[in-house]
């Protein structure tokens, strides 16, 4: 517990530090984010915030894996740190150049495959009704590369306030970190707990007002990882509910994206093109303030993690039930608040 504190702390001091230095960084070197018709932010604003999540992480994840022998620098634990490199540098070039999409997409899929070749992919998905270990063979693979870069991308598309895709990520990390120790995966708590207090370091410039954007290198590998540790540890056992819990704690990214996707089809859109029908926008439009709406959607996502959390007490049954009242709620939710319905407030997207 001492080492995973002092790894902890590390990992906060170094995002701190590293995000200070960003900042300075982000500005001479013309790294800013400048307002446009889609953006809430009215100002120029560096977006280098990234670096001290990835250092911070990276800090941390050294300090815990050196003291621990059993652990090692090897296997998906390796495979974590260098595929993490690769999607930040990913992200940092798009932040400091605004490469193509598929530039961008043909990073993100590198590192998901370099994590693949560790070991790090899904072996098995469990039926969350109970029953039998569905094996998935080389399946495991495109599953494993299509979840990454989804989770990846799904963190990405929520980065639109201030604090709001750092604070989501945190509260996610703490709780799957919490279902982690329920599960007895303790190197993969560890590691969201090291992630969540390198966050934290960059949300203390991040909170509204925020003096710098995490950009793509910080929302990308944010994903990333998350998507990366739910695979070390949920899809390494035979719990009947590891299939949904990464899915539930990770809802609102995943679900908001799924909602941006099905919205933009049935528009006849381009699935990549931005609009202002995420549910961070949809809150602004009903009169919340940014802070107002940064709260709401931090209970949101914390509501998912509780009902992930009881997942795991209750019986197969009841937790199927549980599930099934949750996502209606959801859908009921996104719908009520215009996430799904196409059509409304037209004036404000042009």
């Amino acid at each position: 517990m001492l080492r995973l504190f002092c790894a902890c702390l590390v990992a906060l001091i170094v995002g701190l530090v590293m995000t200070a230095v960003a900042k300075v960084v982000a500005v001479r070197l013309g790294v800013v984010d400048k307002p446009d018709a889609r953006k809430v932010h009215k100002g120029v604003m560096p977006r280098m915030g990234g670096l001290g999540i990835y250092s911070g992480f990276m800090a941390g994840a050294l300090v815990y894996v050196g003291s621990h022998p059993n652990i090692a620098l090897s296997g998906e634990v390796l495979g974590l740190l260098v595929s993490a490199t690769i999607v930040f540098i990913t992200g940092l070039v798009d932040d400091m150049r605004s490469i193509r999409p598929t530039t961008k997409l043909l990073g993100q899929l590198i590192a998901a495959l370099v994590y693949v070749g560790f070991g790090g992919y899904v072996k098995f998905l469990s039926n969350p009704f109970g029953g039998d270990i569905i094996f998935l063979e080389y399946w495991g693979v495109p599953i494993t590369v299509l979840w990454l870069v989804g989770i990846s991308n799904a963190v990405n598309l929520i980065d639109g306030l201030d604090g709001l895709a750092g604070g989501v990520s945190t509260i996610s990390a703490c709780t799957m970190a919490v279902v982690s120790l329920t599960q007895g995966y303790y190197a993969a708590a560890a590691l969201l707990f090291i992630l969540a207090a390198a966050t934290l370091g960059f949300l203390r410039y991040n909170f509204s007002p925020a003096s710098i954007f995490m950009g793509d290198s910080g929302s990308l590998t944010l994903g990333f990882v998350l998507g990366a540790i739910a695979i070390m540890g949920f899809a390494k056992g035979a719990t009947i509910v590891a299939l949904v819990i990464p899915i539930l704690i990770l809802g609102i990214p995943i679900f908001d994206t799924f909602f941006a996707i099905v919205r933009r089809l049935i528009e006849h859109k381009p699935v990549m093109q931005p609009d202002k029908g995420h549910l961070h926008h949809r809150l602004l439009q009903k009169g919340l303030s940014h802070k107002q709406t940064v709260a709401i959607i931090y209970a949101f996502t914390m509501f998912m993690g509780c009902v992930a959390i009881i997942m795991t007490l209750l019986e197969p049954l009841a937790s199927a039930l549980l599930l099934v009242v949750s996502l209606v709620v959801l859908v009921a939710g996104a719908w009520r608040l215009g996430i799904l319905r196409v059509g409304e407030k037209k004036a404000e997207e042009k």
